[in-house]
């Protein structure tokens, strides 16, 4: 793709993607929406996205967001640009998230949790959080087991500066639709146990670029996208 409309080009794309598994899954239409992902990408190709209707973005490095933040700040306001923090958080930067998003998708502990609360400037909303579950037990990924996710999120219910939204993860590498949707189903249940249990969850955050239909057929409402938005990590569209 070539030209000052290849961002838009690419994200008309992506929400055909998501329009026609909505059509395929017996999903309404509209239900899932979709999270930007913009990590190595600069500020100018989310401005793009941005005028092409596109209002979430999700970030998953501290330092860099806090650049991009800053110089699509008259983006901000009542209906403006939507700042998602989807990487692993650190508590020494918990702050400056806590300060400078609206989402944190990657809540797995209670420390960090009460870090953001904590810190979560008095005149903002509430944080948005999800919480991170590893449903693969992959040692080499952030997360919270599923068995622990119920006390987890009692946790997170009761601190003040938090509204709990729902469950995120990132599952094993899989191919094939089914084998896509298996990996994926543990967070659903665990979501539908923790609905149950009286926690008025309405997010489940899963899906990427890789496994976008999958997600949506197993009730994905926010899908996280880079690639298939900005082009591979390292390079721009051109």
């Amino acid at each position: 793709m070539r030209g000052a409309n290849r961002v838009a080009d690419s994200l008309a794309a992506v929400r055909e993607r998501i329009a026609a598994a909505e059509r395929r899954f017996d999903r309404p239409p509209g239900s899932v929406a979709l999270v930007a992902v913009a990590k190595t990408k600069p500020a100018a190709l989310i401005r793009e996205a941005w005028e092409a209707g596109q209002r979430r973005f999700g970030e998953n490095f501290v330092q860099e967001a806090v650049a991009k933040v800053d110089e699509l700040s008259t983006l901000a306001g009542p209906g403006g640009i939507e700042w998602h923090f989807v990487g692993a958080l650190q508590t020494n930067k918990s702050r400056t998230v806590a300060e400078r998003f609206d989402w944190v998708h990657t809540v797995d502990r209670v420390r960090i949790a009460r870090r953001l609360s904590d810190q979560r400037p008095a005149w903002l909303a509430p944080l948005n959080v999800c919480l991170q579950v590893n449903v693969s037990g992959e040692r080499s990924k952030s997360g919270v087991d599923v068995s622990e996710a119920a006390d987890l999120a009692s946790a997170v219910a009761e601190l003040p500066r938090l509204r709990l939204r729902g469950l995120m993860t990132i599952p094993r590498p899989c191919t094939g639709l089914d084998e896509q949707r298996g990996a994926l189903r543990p967070l659903v249940e665990a979501y539908e146990r923790l609905r149950g249990d009286g926690h008025p969850l309405d997010t489940l955050s899963m899906g990427m670029t890789d496994d976008l239909e999958a997600a949506v057929a197993e009730g994905s409402t926010l899908v996280r996208v880079g690639t298939a938005v900005f082009g591979p990590r390292g390079r721009t569209l051109a």
